[in-house]
């Protein structure tokens, strides 16, 4: 079996057999490779990157190339199970809306995403002045392809304003592993490297 990165591990847990999912930058298309091969999911991609895209054809996923930003609109409510959106929510125009389309196209959206909000991060800009670099934020500011930054209490207030449930939220600890938590605790906003959500509308 070829190795997950652990939100995305955490995420193919939540995933039933045979669901129909749309998985919003997908990558290179581990994910969907691994759900079709371990559920038998009937899998969609949608990826900005054209070497990404080309990767996912080269596994015989069923990808095209696409902006979250202007082509969800495109898309029928309701259609599929699950909507995926993996460390990419921070790098979208508009998030917001993003997370709107998300919730409305698939019955349950998971999302995972780096938190800002970590300590390392805060004692770093405290410490240095300058924006922090972490294992979960490698980039420089200056060519950061993450130009939302939010802390997890950042996503879960938008996430309320979309009107959607949170149904699971998942702590994600520096050494990757994935644990239950409260949406609205203080202690994964300060402790967590990042979180994964399970949402769906109310």
């Amino acid at each position: 079996m070829a190795y997950l990165r652990p939100d995305l591990a955490a995420i193919a847990e939540m995933i039933p057999h045979g669901a129909r999912v749309l998985d919003i930058g997908c990558g290179d298309g581990a994910l969907l490779e691994h759900l079709r091969t371990t559920k038998k999911v009937d899998g969609r991609g949608l990826e900005l990157s054209q070497q990404n895209v080309n990767a996912c054809v080269a596994r015989g996923l069923a990808v095209i190339q696409g902006d979250a930003d202007t082509d969800l609109a495109e898309y029928p409510s309701q259609v599929f199970d699950f909507a995926i959106l993996s460390q990419t929510i921070q790098a979208t125009r508009n998030p917001k809306s993003v997370l709107g389309h998300l919730l409305r196209i698939g019955r349950r959206t998971a999302v995972s995403l780096p938190n800002f909000g970590h300590w390392r991060v805060r004692l770093s800009l405290l410490l240095h002045g300058r924006m922090p670099q972490t294992k979960a934020l490698t980039y420089a500011w200056y060519d950061t392809p993450n130009i939302h930054l939010c802390t997890i209490a950042d996503f879960v207030a938008m996430a309320q304003e979309e009107g959607a449930d949170i149904e699971r939220a998942l702590a994600l600890s520096e050494n990757g592993r994935a644990k239950p938590m409260r949406a609205e605790a203080w202690a994964p906003n300060f402790f967590s490297e990042g979180a994964i959500f399970l949402l769906r509308t109310r």
